[in-house]
């Protein structure tokens, strides 16, 4: 089977940089973060890396692939937390990009589903075809037509790496209502950031999605801004999303990279939370 072409611009290119960062990570900091799916990845695409190649002893840009390395790593950590209980449960990524998330927490007994825009599905489907227990559902996340397709017989941990920044803060209130009634006694985990945060990390990221009023995206200065959403939601934790989970500990991670993690934490806000739907 050849290699897939990845064009320079496109919409695909967009997933390529998140993946190659974490292959780096990987590379980079071996004792802190694995990914055996990154490499693998990368080597059935044809694209050229060059340029990402090149900034990967940039302390900027090795501190973005930790950043998101981190984040999946917590999401692992959630994810394997909520399957002790429930064996049987749908694991559920909301936004899947490329991300392996769901096979690197699978127990071998869950239920995997990857979620995302058709065009994003497609070129997942084409890289990565599901596996066994696994199923990629192209759908818009606003429209709640996909919770049809869960079983959730057993249970579900959903989650959201790096994607509720794109949404509004009204939108995200939908979609937990209804996750919640839809999904007693499930889990939903999820990262945000601050104000701060939201306007001066993402402003850019944002802007280049097409995002140019980013007044009303989702943020969370405070977790007491996510209570009262619903009579069947109960915030359960918030945890950094650097250091709340794991340390630093790596030995080839510089200090300007614990003293930027200890700069998200105090100054944007960058937290994991997590939430409890009612049965």
């Amino acid at each position: 089977m050849g290699k897939i072409h990845i064009e320079q611009g496109s919409v695909q290119e967009t997933l390529i940089i998140p993946l190659y960062a974490r292959k780096l990570c990987a590379e980079q900091f071996p004792t802190l973060y694995q990914d055996e799916y990154a490499a693998k990845i990368c080597e059935s695409i044809d694209y050229d890396f060059s340029k990402i190649e090149a900034k990967k002893n940039n302390t900027m840009y090795q501190f973005g692939g930790l950043e998101g390395a981190m984040r999946e790593k917590d999401m692992i950590w959630e994810i394997t937390d909520y399957l002790k209980g429930h064996p049987e449960a749908a694991v559920v990524n909301l936004g899947c990009g490329l991300n392996m998330t769901g096979r690197m927490a699978d127990n071998g007994t869950c239920r995997i589903y990857n979620l995302d825009f058709p065009d994003v599905i497609k070129s997942r489907t084409e890289l990565i075809p599901a596996g066994e227990r696994e199923e990629n559902i192209a759908c818009d996340l606003n429209d709640f037509s996909w919770m049809d397709q869960i079983d959730a017989r057993g249970g579900a941990i959903l989650y959201a790496a790096g994607v509720f920044h794109y949404f509004t803060t009204q939108q995200i209130k939908q979609m937990v209502a209804a996750m919640a009634d839809r999904f007693p006694g499930g889990r939903l985990v999820f990262d945000a950031v601050g104000k701060f945060g939201r306007d001066k990390l993402m402003k850019g990221t944002l802007k280049n999605m097409g995002m140019n009023d980013i007044s009303g995206l989702f943020y969370v200065n405070d977790r007491s801004e996510l209570e009262g959403w619903s009579p069947k939601v109960k915030l359960m934790t918030k945890k950094s999303y650097m250091q709340g989970y794991y340390k630093l500990d790596d030995p080839n991670i510089k200090g300007i990279h614990r003293f930027l993690a200890r700069l998200c934490d105090s100054l944007a806000k960058m937290y994991i939370y997590q939430m409890e739907f009612a049965l």
